[in-house]
C-alpha cells in the first residue's frame, strides 16, 4: 500500500535557522531518505521551497481565483513529503516516528486512495 508522509512545518521556522543549521537538518533528511530507499520502502521524496513563491488556485463557477503566497492565514506549510510503499498503516506510522522532521515539524501519515472512499 502507498502512504505519504507530509512534513508540516511551522511558518517562519526555516527563516529562524542559520544556513549551517538548515543544511545540517537537510543532510539528516537525505540520510533518512537513503535508508528508506535501501530498505525498499521509498518511492519518492522531495523537499519543497517555502510557500512564498507558491500559488493557490480555485475555480468557482468557471472563474479562476489565484492567491499568491505566502499564505498568511496558514499556521503551517507543507515542507516536503515521502511517498512510501508499506505493508500496513502501522509500518508507515513507525517510519514517521523515525523521521528526523518529527523533531521540529508534524509528520502526517496518509494512505493514497480514491477520493470517493
Amino acid at each position: 500500500m502507498s502512504y505519504m508522509l507530509l512534513i508540516l512545518e511551522r511558518r517562519g521556522q526555516r527563516e529562524s535557522r542559520s544556513e549551517a543549521a538548515g543544511r545540517a537538518l537537510y543532510e539528516r533528511m537525505l540520510r533518512f531518505s537513503a535508508d528508506l530507499k535501501s530498505r525498499g520502502l521509498l518511492k519518492m521524496s522531495q523537499s519543497l521551497k517555502t510557500d512564498s513563491g507558491g500559488a493557490r488556485v480555485q475555480v468557482d463557477g468557471g472563474r479562476p481565483r489565484i492567491v499568491d503566497g505566502p499564505f498568511a492565514e496558514a499556521k503551517e506549510m507543507v515542507g516536503g513529503f515521502f511517498l512510501l510503499d508499506c505493508e500496513t498503516r502501522e509500518q508507515a506510522v513507525a517510519i514517521a516516528q523515525e523521521c528526523p522532521a518529527a523533531e521540529w515539524a508534524t509528520v502526517e501519515v496518509r494512505e493514497l486512495g480514491p477520493c470517493f472512499e
